[in-house]
């Protein structure tokens, strides 16, 4: 699999992997997020979070699962 593009974002790509995480882990609004990372100094706006989790979620999501290990067999 082919990493993921970060090209042409304003951000790096940690901070966009990690809003789009907080997105969809803690089932947090777009408003909530760009609260969470303005306490963190980061001064990013919810639509671009949105953006984020609209082109990059469904990317992150297959990787996870990818990533994730079968269950056992109890």
């Amino acid at each position: 699999m082919k990493p993921l593009s970060f090209k042409r974002h304003r951000f790096p790509a940690e901070v966009i992997r990690h809003a789009v995480w907080l997105h969809f882990r803690f089932n947090l609004s777009f408003r909530d997020v760009e609260e969470l990372m303005a306490q963190r100094g980061i001064d990013v706006s919810y639509e671009t979070i949105r953006r984020g989790a609209i082109k990059l979620g469904p990317l992150i999501a297959r990787r996870l699962k990818k990533r994730r290990l079968p269950p056992t067999g109890r």
